[in-house]
């Protein structure tokens, strides 16, 4: 496995690259916002960046399957799948909020084994990969200690994924911020943030993710605690320290 990883790196991070060189000029422009079908916006920089990478797949890796955003799923013929969001947080691309992210991530039979965060704004980018540390522009990092709720920091994307555990959670912890989208995973790997709790996210919002949190030291799992596959419901809990795992799995299934 070690041995592929070390293989497959060079076209995951030329792909991030490139996602990156096609969403700066865009990037607070007078971009033209579409409506998707389930209302969400989209931009011709998310559907360039998905074409783009979809293309270098097919180049170098043509057995492999493709589930993407924007356009949709490439069944596999191989135990393979490219997994890309190329725009996570389009709202905040649009707004011109440098906290979106590009996800790119492969699975082997399911499983999520190499995972990218690329913020191109800010020439930030977090790898993570099954066996290996993670790393943040080259330098391996660590999440945070933290085993008590009281002090943990907490974070989600929306007050609409949390509408029935928020009061529970703002009277246990003393500390919580809104928005960031796939940013706050990458500070969560640094150790910035304790936890990200989050639900209703599609598999290409979540499958980079998981390489990245436990090659930090950290644990990520469904609302049931067990582990991120392609087949997950969208429930998510990402921890820096597995000590809080039962603490925020009852309030969350309470």
């Amino acid at each position: 496995m070690q041995d592929f990883i070390t293989s497959i790196l060079p076209l995951a991070t030329q792909m991030a690259d490139e996602a990156g060189e096609i969403i700066r000029p865009y990037f607070r422009s007078n971009i033209n916002v579409e409506a998707k079908g389930d209302a969400s916006p989209v931009t011709i920089a998310d559907k360039s960046v998905e074409q783009r990478l979809r293309a270098i797949i097919e180049e170098h890796r043509p057995d492999d399957g493709i589930i993407g955003e924007e356009f949709g799923i490439k069944e596999s013929k191989n135990q393979y799948d490219w997994v890309l969001d190329p725009i996570d947080g389009t709202k905040s691309f649009i707004v011109g909020r440098p906290t979106f992210g590009t996800l790119i991530a492969l699975c082997k039979d399911g499983v999520p084994i190499l995972g990218i965060i690329d913020q191109p704004i800010l020439n930030e980018r977090w790898i993570g990969a099954k066996g290996q540390v993670t790393t943040f522009n080259g330098t391996a990092v660590k999440t945070a200690a933290c085993k008590s709720l009281k002090t943990a920091m907490l974070s989600c994307t929306s007050p609409s994924q949390l509408e029935a555990q928020w009061i529970t959670l703002r009277d246990k912890s003393n500390f919580f911020v809104w928005g960031g989208d796939c940013y706050s995973y990458g500070l969560l790997a640094n150790g910035g943030l304790d936890a990200v709790i989050e639900t209703q996210l599609g598999t290409y919002d979540y499958c980079a993710l998981p390489p990245i949190i436990d090659g930090a030291g950290g644990h990520m799992c469904d609302w049931n605690g067990k582990p991120l596959t392609l087949d997950s419901d969208g429930r998510i809990l990402a921890l820096g320290d597995i000590a809080l795992k039962d603490q925020l799995l009852k309030i969350l299934n309470s």
